[in-house]
């Protein structure tokens, strides 16, 4: 479909309505994620290859494109008692959740709309890449996927049919993979931490789609402790399936919590492993996407790791 246009700037996301979104000082998502990744991006001087943006929140009628309506009812109703939790006991409902998990969503969706619109060639998103949220439940710290509702999106109003989501983050993407799991255009390629070892437990090797959709899903556990190199052997799989797939938009979940040091997880890579992801997807997104690429920023519990991580991909995009 032709080269990106590289007459404009790549966006990233920043701002209060981001770095509200966290559970507090004891959880193990905070809300001093998104400082920590933006203090090392200042620190990166990128310059005008990259242009800060502002989130937006989302409306009801959007995060309806993938979530039931009972639920978005559920979370709106606990996000106003604002006590108690959204899942088994992982995602608390303070007061204002609804409105704070709705920034995220619309982060992202603004993140798709500025490419779209030719605004901006590529775009990175902090503090979003919810990919536990199913469509009618809450899990893992995740209250609405903002992947899941882009995807849905760029369907309904860009007019897109084929979309590729690629997670590394070291939690299988199961919110995403199931909501997704029969249709057939949508392509997910996930690296992740082996589920008889970590939440959420899913995304083996034998899940490759149901019907017509069977093997545009590509799944691929990882063992405790892999590192680097073997991130590259898995990662040339990935690249394969997405460029065998031809998709027209990109979305990238580069979580950060594969990096070794993870409080909660055993994977060890580095930032490299990141960085060379990024740099790999935005040639793919060249080659089938016409450059439409956006990075999520998904989980990541070491401070350090996640705003180094974060920061490499930034770099990649914005080269």
């Amino acid at each position: 479909m032709g080269q990106a246009v590289t007459d404009t700037p790549m966006f990233v996301y920043k701002g209060d309505a981001l770095a509200n979104y966290g559970f507090g000082d004891e959880h193990p998502f905070g809300v001093d994620r998104h400082d920590a990744f933006q203090t090392e991006l200042a620190n990166a001087q990128l310059g005008t290859a990259i242009q800060y943006a502002d989130p937006r929140r989302a409306s009801v009628d959007e995060l309806a494109l993938f979530h039931t309506a009972e639920y978005i009812d559920l979370v709106s109703k606990m996000s106003q008692e604002g006590r108690g939790f959204l899942d088994d006991g992982d995602t608390p409902a303070y007061p204002g959740i609804f409105d704070t998990a709705s920034d995220v969503v619309g982060a992202t969706l603004a993140a798709v709309d500025a490419i779209m619109a030719g605004e901006s060639n590529r775009a990175f998103v902090p503090i979003a890449g919810l990919h536990h949220a199913g469509r009618g439940h809450a899990a893992g710290f995740c209250v609405f996927n903002d992947c899941g509702v882009a995807i849905e999106h760029l369907r309904k109003n860009h007019g897109l049919k084929r979309v590729a989501y690629v997670d590394i983050d070291a939690h299988h993407g199961d919110g995403v993979f199931y909501g997704f799991e029969d249709d057939p255009d949508l392509i997910i390629a996930d690296i992740h931490e082996d589920g008889r070892f970590l939440y959420p437990g899913t995304g083996c090797a034998e899940e490759t789609g149901k019907g017509r959709a069977q093997g545009t899903k590509l799944n691929i556990p990882m063992p405790p402790g892999a590192g680097d190199s073997e991130f590259e052997v898995a990662w040339a799989r990935v690249v394969s399936h997405i460029d065998d797939a031809a998709p027209e938009f990109i979305i990238f979940q580069c979580g950060a919590d594969s990096l070794a040091g993870d409080p909660i997880t055993h994977l060890r890579y580095t930032e490299a492993a990141h960085a060379g992801a990024a740099t790999d997807l935005c040639e793919l997104a060249d080659r089938h996407c016409s450059g439409r690429i956006i990075a999520t920023g998904g989980g990541g519990y070491n401070l350090r790791n996640l705003a180094r991580a974060w920061t490499r991909v930034v770099e990649a995009f914005a080269a």
